[in-house]
């Protein structure tokens, strides 16, 4: 049997010739660290469910390995998942699921964080954790078996994978994952008492754990949930609802990135300038909840690019937010290190601009002596109404402006992007796209002729949890279809390119997004009829899905396409990220009349952020001085203060929203003096 990493290491040399890329799986890259496995405490197995060049991408996953190895008393190692052709050598040669640095089974570790970002990644764990020889369910493991704990973004509802994980983290993990593996260490080190029980009564107690194993669901008659509640024995310990973890000051930033052998999605080093966003797109989850926003100092920013080039070589690096224009400091920023870099070649990117000239300013300076090839613009839809309804308010006449400065400065080329499927989208707002993207083309064409490009990505809305959406039904088949393929017919044309999501693969993330904890079972079965690499369009198993989904008497498109009452209780209502239910009800009926609310850095809604984080609020100041870089109202006697409603008021209504449009999407919306959860069944 292939335990050891001496042994795994002879078994990797007869297999690794036989695969298609096996620096994958190598290790070794500059900058990754290797420490003594004797000489700690905590060995952590960081996990990404997906290929290395997507893994070594993330920038959560790096912090993480970051934060950790810089404990003397703890270890942290990668471990990415195996592509088809490696799980087949390793699964024939017995050799199991292993890590990058000193290649110890997986099983060998005492902590292992999975990062789940995206909802496709699910069979993926599944898959891991049989390849690492780790009981799939988390009441099949012993105290012997290494904590099997999950965060990201997909864990905002972490339902559909409850049997799996023994711990969920909800929130920002910088802090939350030291509390946990110290909680595992003093555990394991009084001799595990109370066995794997006792450590996940002493896990619930850390803000933003969730202990799946310690609730039950309760369920109507019509299959609706009535409830999702701590089991009464673990009432002192698990709360009614799990808030999320925030940190109050953004930490350091990751300087010494790993550099990889072969070429990765994000070859680049790239540091956070701002965490959240104020701009309140209602379709948006990162926008919700990833609040409060906080913002990093422009001199440790630039401090970090100096170390950043020193530490890797990387040619590019990327400052990263949900708006980048929105950071306060963007245009210093930009002007001090081009100023500093522009005479080495430094790339700097800039993701996440806004439709304006400010943006394309930005983009000229960072681009100047460069070849210039693609603008982005992120419009979502293309009429005045549908923007309204979604709470991204930008003319079109804003919009072609804008083109007509990229253009006349020398870019050949302007990538949008649109989402089909919005609440009260009509063909005619589908129509749009496609004028829209004729209309830049033809600004393209005055000022660069036939060089001018516009390249249109369509994808379908998947109204997610924590977002004045949640309530809303994913589109039906037939009107996706429908205008898929009037997109398709209406952008044949020279200079204009399209691509359209499968509709299958969103109708997955749909029902795997909004799922209860009944869709475990269906998970596991389509795991083990076949389905993983769900995101990967040549791997993705439709046939796998319809068949778990018939086996377990379930229809995907109960979870995905049913329109919610806003009485209903939700999967996911007992995690809180920090942003009242009210609040998104109120945004919710507000998306039905198009009413438009205004920037949250411009009149605060009182959402609920800061008065959950009031004390961090405060502390944020005493650390940083000033407002303490958070993009909620200060306080304080020298504050400058802002308008703050405790209800969404909006700017104003869109005049297109016709009373026939809007009763037709807000008549089986009770009025808020009836909110109620359902009363359980027996």
């Amino acid at each position: 049997m292939i335990s050891t990493p001496e042994q795994i290491t002879e078994a990797l040399e007869r297999v690794l010739e036989q695969v298609r890329q096996p620096t994958r799986y190598t290790g070794g890259e500059w900058n990754s660290i290797v420490k003594n496995w004797a000489g700690v405490t905590s060995r952590v197995a960081l996990v990404f469910p997906d290929t290395y060049e997507l893994g070594m991408s993330n920038l959560g996953l790096a912090i993480l390995y970051d934060g950790l190895n810089k404990r003397e008393d703890v270890l942290a190692e990668r471990v990415y998942a195996p592509w088809v052709d490696m799980e087949a050598e390793m699964r024939a040669e017995g050799i199991p699921l292993f890590s990058l640095e000193t290649r110890h089974a997986v099983r060998d570790f005492d902590v292992v964080g999975i990062s789940l970002p995206y909802e496709q990644l699910y069979t993926n764990v599944l898959n891991m954790l049989d390849l690492a020889g780790i009981p799939l369910r988390s009441n099949g493991r012993t105290p012997d078996d290494p904590l099997i704990v999950a965060g990201g973004s997909a864990m905002i509802n972490p339902e559909p994978m409850w049997a799996y994980l023994d711990a969920c983290f909800i929130g920002e993990g910088e802090e939350g994952i030291h509390d946990i593996v110290d909680c595992h260490a003093y555990w394991r080190d009084e001799g595990k008492p109370g066995g794997r029980v006792e450590l996940l009564r002493r896990l619930a107690r850390i803000q933003g754990v969730y202990i799946p194993a310690f609730y039950e669901s309760r369920y109507h008659a019509d299959g609706t949930l009535a409830a999702t509640s701590p089991l009464p024995e673990f009432t002192d310990v698990a709360p009614a609802e799990v808030m999320k973890r925030i940190v109050t000051v953004m930490p350091p930033p990751v300087t010494d990135f790993i550099v990889p052998y072969a070429d990765i999605v994000h070859n680049r080093a790239a540091i956070e300038i701002q965490r959240g966003c104020t701009r309140g797109c209602r379709f948006c989850q990162a926008g919700m909840i990833f609040r409060p926003v906080r913002e990093r100092p422009v001199q440790e920013v630039v401090a970090a690019v100096d170390k950043m080039m020193a530490a890797t070589g990387f040619e590019e690096i990327s400052f990263l937010s949900l708006s980048s224009s929105d950071y306060s400091y963007i245009a210093e920023l930009v002007a001090r290190v081009t100023e500093k870099y522009g005479d080495k070649k430094l790339s700097i990117g800039l993701p996440s601009l806004r439709i304006e000239s400010f943006s394309v300013d930005l983009m000229e300076q960072l681009e100047r002596g460069r070849r210039r090839s693609g603008f982005t613009f992120a419009p979502e839809a293309a009429s005045d109404r549908l923007r309204d309804v979604i709470n991204k308010p930008i003319s079109t006449e804003a919009m072609l402006q804008t083109a007509h400065e990229v253009y006349s400065r020398g870019w050949t080329t302007i990538k949008m992007y649109f989402m089909i499927g919005h609440p009260t989208q009509t063909i005619d707002d589908v129509e749009a796209i496609a004028q829209l993207a004729h209309e830049v083309l033809h600004v393209g064409r005055h000022y660069i002729g036939r060089k001018a490009k516009v390249r249109v990505g369509v994808s379908t809305l998947v109204p997610k949890p924590q977002t004045p959406f949640q309530w809303v039904a994913m589109e039906d088949e037939a009107t996706i279809e429908e205008h898929r393929q009037h997109l398709i017919h209406r952008l044949r044309a020279q200079g204009l390119q399209i691509s359209t999501s499968d509709p299958r693969e969103s109708l997955m993330e749909s029902f795997l997004s909004r799922g209860d904890r009944k869709l475990a079972d269906v998970i596991e079965r389509a795991w083990r009829l076949g389905a993983r690499f769900d995101a990967w369009t040549d791997q993705f198993d439709w046939a796998a899905w319809m068949q778990a989904f018939a086996e377990a008497g379930l229809d995907p498109d109960w979870y995905a396409r049913r329109e919610r009452d806003v009485g209903e209780t939700l999967p996911w209502d007992h995690i809180s990220v920090g942003v009242d239910k009210q609040f998104m009800i109120d945004e919710y009926l507000n998306s039905l009349a198009g009413a438009v609310i205004d920037d949250c850095r411009e009149h605060c809604f009182s959402c609920g952020i800061i008065t959950q984080f009031k004390d961090q609020r405060r502390e944020s100041q005493q650390v940083l001085g000033g407002d303490g870089n958070w993009g909620c109202p200060a306080f304080g006697r020298d504050a400058v203060r802002q308008p703050v409603s405790r209800v969404p008021v909006p700017l104003y209504f869109n005049d297109e929203m016709s009373p026939d449009r809007i009763g037709q999407f807000t008549e089986r919306v009770p009025q808020r003096r009836e909110l109620h959860a359902p009363t359980p069944v027996a």
